[in-house]
């Protein structure tokens, strides 16, 4: 339960950010991952056709973008909605309590495989997610200490690979899939050296940055957001990698292949069932004090939570979407829109709170 003050607290917030504005916006606003994106736009397109709304705004900002603009505030010059390719972290929650938004909604719409795709008229590639840290990582361990990495090409890390230089293009520091990558990839590689895991024992800190830092050299280039013109620069230069969501590899089918991690192949079943090691979760959130003040809020998250868009044969999966299971889907969809209820419990000033397992 809220206590007093903050309730009263909440609703002056309120009163203010929306009279201050003017008149409410008729149009639902969307920022966020440019994983979501693509379901995003396609359930805001259709939701814009089939009802008397208008078509959301749904812009690709990253997920650590979308959460800044999202936990800016409440009111009609803050979005509605974020979407994210990982969960929000516990950081990002103070900051939505620090500026008023103490009901936030975490809708799980389904999951992703981050995929290491190059062009299709490349030859075909299989590697372990330790020789994946080791063409990445900024430092490796090499005579019982940490070095600058020294690879230049895929051979220098095992004779068994390509005798190509190493040229990969990944996500920038805003995007959700790097920090998947750093947990699923970079972290999970690293541990497998004892140089790390001695300085794991000594300070946990800088053992963190030793796992999670990508090398600078040229080797791995940030190439932003956009996932289609890294498709395009893959298929200019056939012996680059990009690093994407299983959902630009689906799109992508015709032009592109995807390295095989770990004996798993990014396939929809993989996934699904959690064989394939690199993948993730995907979300959306909602601030619950825009619904009611913003036109067709809570109507658009009826579309997308809806059988005929997220479930194994919706018209999100067309577009790459790995459903939620059944059971797990049902439950999702009748929690949130029996109340748009958030998915944390009360902590002890009153505020609502995301459960413990949130990342920092």
């Amino acid at each position: 339960m809220y206590n007093t003050s903050t309730c009263i607290a909440t609703v002056v917030v309120l009163i203010i950010s929306f009279a201050h504005a003017g008149a409410a916006r008729d149009q639902i606003r969307i920022v966020g991952s440019s994983t979501v994106y693509p379901f995003s736009t396609t359930v805001a397109e259709r939701f814009g056709k089939r009802t008397h709304f208008k078509v959301p705004i749904v812009e690709s900002t990253g997920s650590g973008g979308g959460m800044k603009l999202f936990c800016s505030g409440v009111g009609v010059e803050y979005p509605d909605i974020t979407n994210a390719s990982r969960r929000i972290k516990r950081r990002e929650m103070n900051t939505c309590i620090r500026n008023g938004i103490t009901d936030v909604v975490e809708i799980k719409i389904g999951y992703d495989g981050i995929v290491f795709a190059h062009a299709k008229t490349a030859p075909p590639m299989q590697m372990t997610r330790t020789q994946i840290f080791l063409a990445l990582a900024k430092q490796i361990p090499k005579d019982n200490k940490l070095v600058d990495n020294p690879y230049r090409c895929w051979q220098d890390i095992d004779p068994g690979l390509l005798a190509t230089r190493i040229k990969i293009l990944g996500p920038p520091p805003t995007s959700g899939t790097r920090d998947a990558l750093v947990e699923l990839v970079m972290d999970v590689g690293c541990k497998g050296f004892p140089e790390f895991l001695t300085l794991s024992a000594k300070n946990i800190q800088r053992f963190h940055a030793a796992c999670q830092m990508f090398r600078t050299d040229g080797a791995f280039i940030e190439a932003g957001e956009n996932d289609n013109l890294i498709v395009q620069k893959l298929i200019a230069n056939p012996k680059a990698f990009g690093i994407l969501g299983f959902s630009s590899l689906a799109q992508n089918t015709d032009k592109l292949q995807a390295m095989v991690i770990d004996s798993q192949a990014p396939t929809s079943y993989n996934i699904s069932d959690g064989h394939y090691p690199v993948a993730r979760p995907l979300y959306f959130y909602v601030k619950k004090a825009h619904v009611g003040i913003i036109p067709g809020l809570k109507e658009y998250v009826a579309e997308f939570t809806s059988e005929q868009a997220w479930s194994q044969d919706g018209y999100l999966v067309n577009k790459g979407l790995i459903p939620l299971p059944d059971t797990e889907r049902n439950a999702m969809r009748e929690g949130t829109l029996s109340n748009l209820s958030f998915s944390g419990w009360p902590g002890p000033d009153g505020l609502a709170l995301l459960p413990n397992r949130l990342r920092e």
